[in-house]
């Protein structure tokens, strides 16, 4: 989830109630962090990390109802690694989101217009090597949205499976966990991150999963989660990936 420290809409205090509502155990709030780039109004500022961390503890140390967890979507730049590492390892989190937005110099997700004039298959490629990429960089404990570049609908006319299978294989490798992120519902592809007709290859390389919202306003907590745990349960998955202090437990569904 992102709160006001990154691009969403609400103070993190906000999200309790629609996440009680919803019926979850616990929620975690996961700001956009976006190292080496001027910040843009969609990450958060490194210089607010501290605060940011203070008040998700003081949150957590003021609510029983519901367990909060403390984590960043970290944005992966290769050539970089170390120095993300380095950035990272200090902090208290008890997990980290790893994700590609960028190819070269501009977003996947801030336009179709990134899209226009270039090959499809050419940038699909590029997106999933930079994903694999990214999982093979230890640096993470589950990638987001491992297919964002789907996000305004652009289909390639190449086959997808080696694409999805290799990366699948490289999550298992490296033991990082994969989301279904129920957040592209409300983008223009209007359907779950990752393409439903490949999560059988997820299951099929035993890549372990979690179900994210995405949500950047408390009204999409939890939203879509009995759908995409249906879908799950029908490929064969029967647990999912929680985490407390960058270790990981799996949890039956």
């Amino acid at each position: 989830m992102h709160s006001s420290y990154s691009d969403g809409r609400s103070v993190p205090g906000d999200y309790i109630a629609p996440a009680i509502a919803a019926g979850l155990s616990e929620i975690g709030f996961s700001e956009h962090l976006t190292l080496f780039k001027d910040p843009e109004d969609w990450n958060m500022n490194p210089v607010n990390i501290s605060p940011y961390i203070s008040h998700l503890e003081t949150l957590r140390k003021n609510t029983k109802s519901i367990k909060i967890k403390i984590g960043l979507e970290v944005d992966f730049f290769a050539g970089k690694e170390e120095e993300i590492r380095a950035y990272l390892n200090p902090l208290p989190l008890d997990y980290i989101i790893g994700s590609v937005h960028y190819l070269g110099e501009k977003t996947v997700d801030n336009g179709p217009e990134f899209y226009e004039g270039k090959s499809i298959n050419k940038l699909f490629e590029a997106y999933f090597d930079s994903v694999v990429t990214a999982v093979a960089s230890g640096l993470f404990d589950i990638i987001g949205h491992c297919d964002l570049i789907r996000i305004y609908g652009y289909k390639p006319t190449s086959d997808l499976e080696p694409l999805y299978r290799k990366l699948a294989k490289t999550m298992k490798t490296h033991n990082v966990v994969f989301e279904v992120n129920t957040n592209g519902r409300n983008r223009p592809l209007a359907d779950f991150y990752p393409d439903r007709r490949f999560l059988h290859i997820f299951r099929e390389e035993n890549v372990p999963v979690c179900v994210n919202s995405d949500a950047h306003m408390p009204s999409r907590v939890g939203q879509y989660f009995d759908e995409a745990y249906e879908l799950l349960r029908y490929i064969g998955f029967t647990e999912m990936a929680v985490f407390d202090k960058r270790v990981r437990q799996m949890v039956p569904f």
